[in-house]
């Protein structure tokens, strides 16, 4: 996976604006989505975070059309807020974020070399619950958090390098 840059703004602008993608991700994504919105982010926010290594972003693309930009990975130097993704709906269901989640992990703990990942998601968003689940991680705190679509139930997500080495696969 190559990172992010500023030349996939438009491609993320063309499929993230769509409300089956955003309401569970954090309020702090403006509502409706700005036209600018993708470039701003790309280039205020990921760039940015890339280069002082406090945020990692990366495109997921397919290998079948690979030039097409169907969603984006992310892993965050936060307390308890460490990965998130999105992914056109279009192209949910195929394995693609499974994969892709998992090639960050990788790289949180072995090139990183993190002691613990952690990931917040709405308890109502099954389809990533279903990737932590996979994944072999385990719900350390329930709370309520904040999304695009209002105030949700939400679970903390945890695994260790050592569980995640140790995982079945």
């Amino acid at each position: 996976m190559r990172p992010l840059e500023i030349a996939d703004a438009e491609a993320v602008q063309q499929r993230f604006p769509r409300w089956e993608i955003v309401r569970f991700l954090s309020k702090e994504i403006p509502w409706p989505y700005p036209a600018d919105g993708a470039l701003a982010f790309i280039r205020d926010h990921a760039l940015p975070a890339m280069e002082k290594e406090t945020g990692w972003h990366w495109p997921i693309r397919p290998k079948v059309e690979s030039e097409q930009l169907v969603g984006i990975i992310s892993l965050m130097d936060k307390p308890g807020n460490n990965r998130g993704f999105w992914i056109d709906p279009d192209w949910q269901g195929q394995g693609l974020m499974l994969e892709a989640s998992s090639a960050v992990t990788d790289f949180w703990f072995e090139t990183l070399g993190r002691p613990v990942l952690q990931v917040p998601k709405a308890v109502a968003n099954e389809r990533s619950r279903r990737i932590s689940e996979r994944q072999t991680m385990r719900i350390v705190e329930m709370c309520e958090r904040d999304y695009v679509s209002g105030r949700f139930p939400a679970e903390v997500w945890e695994i260790t390098r050592e569980e995640w080495r140790n995982r079945p696969r």
